[in-house]
């Protein structure tokens, strides 16, 4: 159980509700104001609950002044939608997250991710002071157990993955003390070069033995076809993370129309491209209206 320090977490309470009424949250990736605003416009009319994730590359580049935007524009939405750093694996980019913490400045959650470590004795032994010192901050912390294949974004390309063994993932939850797991089902970073084959199996047994405690986290979504989004949250996962299904046609969008549209224009039509990505996923994981 959580931490009275973690009770009220945001992240906590949001993918809590959904894996109790069994619908999806899109964890949506921004890199930009535009795109956190485009996220909030379509969780808002959607009457969604959401995530709103960075990476530790736009972290860095941003730092506490952008963190402190996309904190006011989730917090003061007129639905619930936290806050979440993705995919923090180097020691500088932790480090900043929990130091703007300690400041006020705070995510509602991150992962803590050490995946690459050779043995899950050393992934709990990195992880645990991180999960520890963000707890006093009320931050929520994800954990990976396992391995997945790939890189995206600035995140460490990685080339040998494990699959989540999931009679191990009791005693790593307990040891690291974090609160959101993330599996490794064959699911990867970037381009399936074949069709993804999930092992729904881990999956399921994982829900079965963390329901109502540790919500499951999909990663590796790049791609994948609308059933098998449905599937994964028929077999526990709660928090869905997205990245380029919205990025690519708003980066895409935004070029084209800075060639031939004043700049609100352009940027107005982009916003609305990546919020209308938002809006199929609302509906497609069954959050629509659960806000």
């Amino acid at each position: 159980m959580p931490s009275t320090s973690l009770s009220n977490n945001l992240t906590l309470q949001i993918l809590s509700k959904a894996e109790k009424e069994g619908y999806g949250i899109l964890a949506q990736t921004c890199y930009d104001a535009h795109s956190v605003i485009g996220l909030v416009r379509a969780a808002e009319r959607s009457r969604s609950p959401a995530i709103l994730q960075l990476f530790p590359i736009t972290l860095a580049y941003g730092k506490g002044p952008f963190l402190q935007f996309c904190l006011n524009a989730a917090h003061g939405a007129s639905v619930p939608i936290a806050v979440h750093l993705d995919h923090a694996t180097d020691p500088e980019h932790i480090e900043l997250a929990l130091s703007l913490a300690e400041q006020g400045i705070a995510f509602d959650s991150i992962m803590v991710d050490a995946s690459h470590a050779d043995t899950d004795e050393e992934n709990i032994a990195l992880a645990r002071p991180h999960v520890e010192r963000a707890a006093k901050c009320g931050v929520l912390v994800e954990v990976e157990l396992g391995r997945l294949e790939g890189g995206e974004a600035g995140l460490r390309m990685i080339s040998d993955a494990k699959l989540t063994n999931p009679e191990k993932a009791d005693h790593f939850m307990k040891q690291t003390g974090a609160l959101i797991l993330s599996p490794s089902i064959g699911n990867l970073h970037g381009s399936y070069i074949n069709p993804p084959n999930f092992r729904q199996d881990i999956l399921k047994d994982l829900h079965t033995r963390f329901a109502g405690e540790v919500p499951l986290c999909l990663h590796g979504t790049d791609e994948l076809p609308d059933e098998l989004f449905k599937e994964c949250i028929k077999n526990g996962i709660s928090k869905i993370n997205v990245n380029s299904w919205a990025r690519d046609p708003y980066a895409k969008t935004l070029a084209a129309g800075l060639q031939s549209k004043p700049f609100p224009d352009a940027v107005e039509e982009a916003t609305e491209v990546f919020a209308k990505v938002c809006d199929r996923f609302f509906v497609l994981f069954e959050s629509k209206d659960k806000a």
